[in-house]
């Protein structure tokens, strides 16, 4: 049987033109998990100052709660760690202790 694959969504404030920076973080997070996701959806907000990522509609990152924009490398580890695990990031992974 073959294994469900995360769809990610970006959520983005249409009213902040924040669809630039949503569509190179689609890109990144396609070009990063292109065998492990199901897609990445851009869904435009109406609602002021909305950034969400979620994955299999957990959210991953709340720029409102979370405190402004993350920084892609943080991105695609957050969504390794809750959606797609054991997927090594290679140079954009947590620092490792030798």
């Amino acid at each position: 049987m073959e294994q469900i694959k995360p769809i990610i969504h970006i959520e983005y404030c249409i009213g902040c033109r924040w669809l630039t920076r949503s569509s190179w973080m689609a890109q990144e997070l396609l070009i990063t998990f292109e065998r492990e996701i199901g897609g990445v959806t851009l869904v435009p907000s109406e609602q002021a100052g909305t950034f969400k990522v979620l994955c299999n509609d957990r959210i991953i990152w709340d720029r409102v709660t979370m405190g402004g924009f993350p920084e892609l490398k943080v991105l695609k580890q957050l969504i390794r760690d809750e959606c797609i695990h054991g997927k090594d990031l290679g140079h954009s992974d947590y620092t490792k202790n030798k």
